[in-house]
């Protein structure tokens, strides 16, 4: 009677588990699937939402202030020229994030600063951006292709360090990605580790655990 217990207690864990596996137990981005919707305000005040570029591939890339490894791809000219040849090359749409509480007058100066050249750039004050697609590092990127379906996410390119000069030779993942699919081919790695400085969401928006 015990060993049947034992053996029927092992089945309903192991049937628990399988279906653990292939079920989809939290919000969290998925290559090949429909990309979080979004509506959020950029520094003009202006509600930018996803659904305003269909027809266009997007690019999302998250930023901050104070950060090395986002000052190594801003210094090095590596992100403003990534951003010129995604609109001139591709017709993308290049949205930058910056997550948490910051006056438009700051992130606009934060971008000038960097000589950037994006579409826009987005405030999301609550968070709520960040977490819809799992963003974790400052810079961390992703790749929408023109029906609203997510192809990339991870790190800006193969080199995680701080060193402006690591950037000749790295594999640029974003550029590589957006001429794959620009040719109709699928990006060859739609998921690598990003790298960067943590982003530090508003406490009080997190959700309760």
């Amino acid at each position: 009677m015990i060993r049947s217990l034992k053996f029927r207690l092992v089945l309903v864990l192991s049937v628990t588990a399988v279906a653990a596996c292939g079920a989809d137990l939290g919000a969290v981005p998925r290559i090949d699937q429909p990309a979080p919707a979004f509506s959020v305000a950029d520094t003009s005040g202006q509600v930018r939402s996803l659904d305003d570029f269909r027809g266009q591939a997007v690019v999302l890339e998250w930023t901050t202030r104070d950060c090395s490894y986002v000052a190594k791809h801003y210094d090095s000219g590596n992100i403003p020229m990534q951003q010129r040849k995604a609109r001139e090359n591709f017709d993308a749409v290049w949205l930058t994030v910056i997550s948490g509480r910051i006056s438009p007058q700051a992130a606009d100066e934060i971008i000038g600063q960097n000589d950037a050249f994006p579409t826009a750039v987005l405030l999301d004050e609550s968070g709520d951006m960040a977490r819809a697609y799992d963003a974790s590092v400052t810079p961390h990127l992703y790749i929408i292709d023109e029906t609203g379906i997510l192809r990339y996410m991870g790190g800006i390119d193969s080199q995680p360090g701080e060193d402006p000069a690591e950037v000749e030779g790295a594999t640029q993942f974003v550029l590589l990605g957006l001429d794959r699919l620009a040719a109709g081919h699928p990006v060859v790695e739609p998921i690598t580790r990003p790298y960067g400085c943590s982003i530090s969401l508003p406490v009080d928006q997190r959700p309760s655990e």
